[in-house]
């Protein structure tokens, strides 16, 4: 970081100038640990680039919030609004993942707490806290954890938590360039350009005017392709089954404390568990020696209804995982069940200011006579998932037997 004039060279975005309040968070123990934690978790296993981490894409997202504001405010759309409350917002992207848990999104997968809860814990501690109360936005920690968390009825909350959060068009773009695929193009500024404050149901909230239809519709597709050759990638997810399977062991057995994940990094937690690792795992995860395809599935071909605890990603998915490898030939643990599962994946539910003058609700209903984005997205979000089963030692698996154990 260039501290004398409080830039940061990003390859991305180019220059992030901070302001000093950001200076001031971005300088805590909570925030350097972004440093250490990969914002792709096991993807760098297959695109090596995919180094990246959560502490560059934070600031991405702190600088969109800017572009955004600005935006905003040359059309107007400020009004009424004063600085403490552009600089909540920029606050709250800035620090939207400073609870987030080591290798992504595999612990709340397992049924952990949300980063966005443990998020807004950590604003209340020292010297976090300390810094925010510093600020000039009133009850800082209380009002930026609202704006992360999703419960702010604040008018500009939907650029961090909403459809059209700024966190979205960072790791898009930034995740696509650290891997180097050609999945992230997003008009990025034609969808600032486009933001507007509108009047809604009795309240106050960013949408988008009507001619930014076609800037969402390439933020849709970019999302549907990192998730289908990113993020759901088999050897991604094959790692990200291991790494799981691997914890819940860990915790089981006690050597990893629940409570110590929410302040790890990806470094120090792959070393206490191959410190402890009974199963090979952690040895396996490590050399990259990654378990293989026994079966994949696409969600129509599946035959039976998706239990809801293969996505709660608890006991009883490690139970039936134990019961098929019975039925493989295989030891305990050497067969995962993965069915990746994202709520609202590619939902859509902001407002949209026609050229009319009228303001209208995008939603899940889509918009009869003109546009039908959400049927879309939930085909897309659908044809994206694959259930698959993996495996140490090669076996062959027939879906009758999978069916048994689902529907056990």
């Amino acid at each position: 970081m260039d501290r004398s004039a409080d830039v940061v060279r990003d390859l991305l975005w180019r220059n992030i100038r901070l302001e000093p309040a950001a200076v001031r968070v971005v300088d805590t123990p909570a925030f350097q640990r972004l440093r250490y934690v990969r914002q792709l978790g096991h993807a760098f296993l297959v695109y090596p680039g995919a180094s990246h981490s959560r502490f560059e894409h934070a600031l991405g997202t702190y600088h969109l919030a800017g572009r955004a504001l600005d935006a905003l405010a040359r059309r107007g759309g400020l009004d009424g609004l004063g600085e403490a409350d552009a600089l909540l917002i920029r606050l709250a992207a800035l620090l939207h993942d400073v609870g987030h848990y080591p290798f992504s999104h595999a612990l709340e997968e397992s049924g952990f707490p949300s980063h966005e809860t443990l998020g807004a814990a950590a604003l209340g501690r020292a010297p976090l806290a300390d810094r925010l109360a510093a600020s000039g936005v009133p009850d800082a920690a209380r009002a930026v954890g609202a704006v992360m968390t999703g419960g702010s009825d604040h008018p500009l909350a939907g650029l961090v938590a909403g459809s059209l959060d700024l966190d979205k068009i960072d790791y898009l773009k930034r995740d696509a360039l650290m891997c180097g695929v050609p999945y992230g193009e997003i008009d990025v500024d034609r969808l600032l350009a486009c933001l507007v404050v509108v009047e809604l149901d009795g309240r106050r909230c960013v949408g988008v005017q009507e001619k930014a239809l076609s800037a969402l519709e390439s933020l849709l597709f970019a999302k549907y392709q990192m998730y289908r050759n990113v993020y759901w990638h088999h050897a991604v997810r094959s790692a990200t089954a291991m790494f799981k399977r691997l914890v819940r062991e860990a915790v089981r057995a006690g050597t990893v404390v629940p409570a110590a994940l929410a302040d790890a990094t990806d470094d120090a937690l792959m070393h206490e568990l191959l410190a402890h690792d009974g199963s090979g795992l952690a040895a396996a995860l490590r050399e990259r020696r990654l378990y293989k395809r026994a079966l994949e599935l696409l969600p129509g071909e599946l035959g039976v209804a998706e239990p809801a605890w293969v996505r709660e990603g608890g006991p009883r998915l490690v139970e039936a995982e134990d019961a098929l490898a019975r039925r493989a030939g295989l030891e305990p643990g050497e067969l995962l069940i993965d069915f990746p599962h994202k709520t609202a994946m590619l939902g859509l539910d902001l407002p949209i200011a026609r050229r009319d003058g009228s303001v209208v609700r995008l939603t899940d209903s889509g918009w009869p006579g003109r546009i039908n984005l959400p049927a879309i997205a939930e085909d897309l979000a659908e044809t994206a998932r694959r259930l698959r089963v993996f495996v140490r030692r090669p076996v062959t698996l027939a879906p009758a037997a999978l069916r048994a154990v689902l529907e056990a």
